[in-house]
């Protein structure tokens, strides 16, 4: 998708510093940090958001394969850290590109919003 912000950097594009890459998805430091770590892991392939995932989809695969390498590189692992995937305006999702966001590195509060 050619005006998608997370397309752009997965095309090289736009710069984002890079956290960790597999051939299917890519993680990088999000440029608004809300916790000490604050990583996206996005498909390298324009999907939406969730709603376009069904079944057994491999996308889901790459994407839980690359945040556990990012939650052992960024060592919050056994500390505990929250993924947060937004749908849509009400879910507060800015970027129309399927994304997770995992924040560690300090003690999460609940409810979170």
């Amino acid at each position: 998708m050619s005006d998608c912000l997370f397309c752009k950097i997965v095309a090289g594009e736009i710069p984002a510093k890079l956290v960790a890459e597999s051939d299917a998805a890519l993680a990088f430091y999000d440029i608004a940090p809300q916790a000490p770590v604050h990583v996206l892991v996005i498909p390298k392939v324009h999907v939406t958001d969730i709603n376009e995932i069904d079944g057994d989809h491999p996308v889901m695969d790459d994407l839980i394969a690359l945040v556990q390498s990012v939650v052992t590189e960024e060592g919050i692992k056994d500390a505990g850290y929250r993924l947060v995937v937004n749908v849509g305006v009400d879910g507060q999702q800015t970027v129309p590109h399927l994304h997770i966001h995992v924040l560690g590195g300090r003690r999460m509060t609940w409810p979170p919003g």
